[in-house]
Parts: structure tokens; C-alpha cells; sequence
């Protein structure tokens, strides 16, 4: 199920979810399902993990004191399980918390597929472009100087910046090294993505996808907790905290004031421009027929689609683009000094 030294990831805390709802709903107790799971596992991290659950649940009898002990596990999520053993509702919680890390893990795997292609792509277009440099156009160089013609300009501006390359090889590839180290961080990390969240949202380009997300975040936890018996208020607080966009956070301080003077759930979130369009319809009719927690729930998904579709599109668009930059780059350094060497042969 993961390392213990680290937060496990979405997927896990999805899957572990999962197996303990279906524990609960069948009419076992939390302890005897972590005994069920332990002697199941076969992993010995998740072996240690499901000890250490079992052994704090041994001693108080509470499952979310056995969940703290391993320290692996989110803070919203053990905060969710504690209020699920304390209003009898833990099955409930645990289905609830194992569609939210689904739609976590979705949001996580839309953004790494987003980031890391292009940043894969203009690595080898470096590398392609440092090896042209540093590589062929001294071989060119040398057939011209047996040819006994000079190099243009732009070539030996070219040849220089090779000869550069060379002498700080050992220095750009500890560069790229630690670039290649930047992006796995921001992709493979629960903490990288969200500070390639927080990078992305200051950026124009990126805005729509980081509102996307942020929305698609507190949708998602908004029924969880609303579901769970929690006040519109303690709702807004608890889901706010899922994102920590600046331009989000500034929409909900004021949809939490407006709820603070007396207005409704629907009409705070509406007002405050959480949501607006066919989104804010669902909720109004949804907060007038009490169902605002199953309407959040498709509100939840309806984002994710539009955020994946969104980056799907992009990425539609960004592939084909960068295979023609790199094609293009090669071909213009290739040229500089292929045409000058054509007009040489053909002129002897």
C-alpha cells in the first residue's frame, strides 16, 4: 500500500477505502477488517502498515487512532474518518472518501500526463540540438577547412556555441539531470503536484485548468461532507481548504460572508461565483429539494470530464507542434552549413 515514511498516494488511500467500506457494509467490525486485510497482504510495507493500524486500534478501540499511528495517511481523510466513527456513518464515509481519492488520483494523472510530455519533448529537442552543435558541425567545419572555403557567419556562431557545449558538458548535464529531477518531483509527488498546481495557476495559460481543478476539488468535497452530516458553513470551511488557489480562495471568502449574512447555501455559492451557468441551476434546484451533497457529487464529475477533455485537446494540439519545432530547429542548423557546402561542390 505504500511507504511508510511518505503519504501514501491517491490510489492507495482509494483502494484502502474501498476495502474497508465493503468490510463495514458486510457487518464487520473496523478491527476485525484491518485483521482481515493484514493476514490478506502480502506486501510487507502494507503488512507493517495494517500491524500498526491493528495494534492502535487494539489499544483505544477507535480505527482513525490506529489510521494516525502509521502517519501515512492524509490529513482530510482521517479527519473524515474520525467524524464518520463518530456519527455512526463510517461505511458511508469510507464509499464516500474512496470516490474522492478516485477523482483525486484522475486529477493527479490529468496533470502529470499535462506537464510531463512537453517537458520530455523539449529535453530531447535540447539534447537532439546539443548534439548537432557539439558534434556534427565540427565535422563540417573540418570539410570545409580541407576544402579551403569559410564557414557564413551564422555557422560559426553555431560551431562556437557547440565548442561552448563541449567545454560545459559535465555543468549542462547536471542541469538537465536536475531539471529531469524537477519534473519527476512535480509529477510522481502528491507536494510537487500541488506546487505545479500553484505555478500553473499564476499563469495565464494555465488559469482555466487550475480553476477547473480547484472547483472540480471542492465539488467533490462538498458532498462528502455535506453527506456526512456537516453545516453549510463547516462544509465550506473544511472543502475550501482542498485548494489553496489564490483566485478560488478569494471567491470563497465571499461566498462565505454572504452565507455569514443569512443567505443560502445555493445562493452564497452562486453569488460568490463558485459556481454560474447550467452549474449554478443544478445547485439552486438541488438546495430547494435538499439534495445539494448528490447534485455536488455530479458536479464533481461533469469538472473532471471537462478538465480531462480540456487537456486532451491541448495535448492534441501541443504534440504535433513540438515534433515540428524540433524538426524545424534541426533542419535550419542543418541547412547553415549544407547549403554553403552545396554552392562550394557545385561551383568546383
Amino acid at each position: 500500500m505504500g511507504n511508510q515514511k511518505k503519504t501514501l498516494s491517491y490510489e492507495e488511500v482509494a483502494a484502502f477505502s474501498s476495502q474497508m467500506a465493503t468490510i463495514l457494509k458486510a457487518g464487520l467490525s473496523g478491527l476485525e477488517g484491518v485483521a482481515v486485510m493484514k493476514d490478506e497482504a502480502e506486501d510487507p510495507e502494507e503488512v507493517q502498515i495494517l500491524t500498526t493500524i491493528y495494534d492502535g486500534m487494539m489499544e483505544t478501540g477507535i480505527l482513525t487512532d490506529g489510521l494516525e499511528a502509521c502517519q501515512v495517511f492524509p490529513e482530510y481523510f482521517l479527519k473524515m474518518c474520525r467524524i464518520g466513527e463518530q456519527t455512526g456513518q463510517l461505511d458511508r464515509v469510507m464509499a464516500s472518501l474512496c470516490s474522492f481519492y478516485e477523482r483525486e488520483a484522475g486529477i493527479a494523472q490529468s496533470i502529470k500526463s499535462a506537464v510531463t510530455y512537453p517537458l520530455v519533448m523539449l529535453l530531447m529537442m535540447l539534447g537532439v540540438v546539443a548534439v548537432l552543435l557539439a558534434k556534427v558541425l565540427p565535422i563540417f567545419e573540418q570539410v570545409f577547412a580541407q576544402l579551403g572555403a569559410n564557414m557564413s557567419w551564422a555557422s560559426r556562431r553555431l560551431i562556437a556555441l557547440g565548442e561552448g557545449l563541449n567545454r560545459y558538458g559535465v555543468v549542462i548535464i547536471a542541469v538537465l539531470l536536475a531539471l529531469l529531477g524537477g519534473v519527476v518531483y512535480l509529477t510522481r509527488t502528491q507536494r510537487g503536484q500541488k506546487m505545479l498546481a500553484t505555478m500553473g495557476g499564476s499563469l495565464p495559460f494555465f488559469r482555466k485548468y487550475a480553476d477547473l481543478t480547484a472547483s472540480c476539488r471542492f465539488a467533490s468535497g462538498m458532498s462528502l461532507l455535506l453527506s456526512s452530516g456537516f453545516s453549510p458553513e463547516e462544509s465550506l470551511h473544511q472543502a475550501g481548504e482542498l485548494s489553496k488557489e489564490k483566485i478560488f480562495q478569494t471567491k470563497l471568502e465571499k461566498c462565505k460572508a454572504l452565507l455569514g449574512e443569512g443567505k443560502k447555501l445555493s445562493e452564497a455559492l452562486i453569488q460568490g461565483k463558485i459556481f454560474s451557468g447550467v452549474y449554478g441551476r443544478m445547485v439552486l434546484i438541488a438546495d430547494r429539494a435538499g439534495s445539494v451533497d448528490e447534485v455536488m457529487q455530479k458536479i464533481a464529475i461533469h469538472y473532471e470530464e471537462e478538465l480531462d477533455n480540456r487537456l486532451s485537446r491541448t495535448m492534441a494540439v501541443l504534440e504535433p507542434t513540438l515534433v515540428a519545432v524540433l524538426s524545424v530547429v534541426t533542419g535550419v542548423i542543418l541547412l547553415s552549413v549544407m547549403l554553403p557546402l552545396l554552392g562550394i561542390l557545385s561551383g568546383m
